[in-house]
């Protein structure tokens, strides 16, 4: 395993100010609710592309030469606003409804027990 240090990189890119849940509302939005699934997409940034241009911002040197990810990075300090910012796009028919996303945690919930596996469905078909 690896590890790169961006102090460097993070002190130079500007914040990215969108906001994440408040865990509280999150917990709120599920009173009522029969069944609930929770999901960890543990890693799912390492699946979001980086601008080609910022890919060398990431660089680092072993001892087999210089590399740089074309992927987002973990310790990269905009990952989770992004990550939230493209989850919310993508479930944005089923998030306050059927769904909860906090970052790399996703949640359904059925009011009704018996729509659960449909709700799940929805999200798993979003997914592929």
């Amino acid at each position: 395993m690896m590890c790169a240090d961006y102090t460097n990189l993070n002190q130079a890119c500007p914040k990215d100010s969108f906001p994440l849940l408040r865990i509280d509302q999150l917990v709120d939005s599920i009173v009522g609710h029969q069944l609930l699934s929770f999901m960890d997409t543990y890693s799912g940034y390492n699946q979001i592309r980086m601008d080609p241009a910022d890919e060398e911002h990431t660089a680092f040197r072993t001892d087999k030469g210089i590399y740089c990810y074309k992927v987002m990075s973990f310790g990269l300090k905009n990952v989770g606003a992004i990550y939230q910012r493209l989850m919310n796009k993508v479930f944005k028919e089923l998030i306050g409804r059927s769904m909860e996303v906090y970052v790399d945690d996703m949640l359904v919930k059925s009011v009704r027990r018996e729509d659960h596996l449909e709700d799940l469905e929805k999200c798993f078909r979003i997914l592929r």
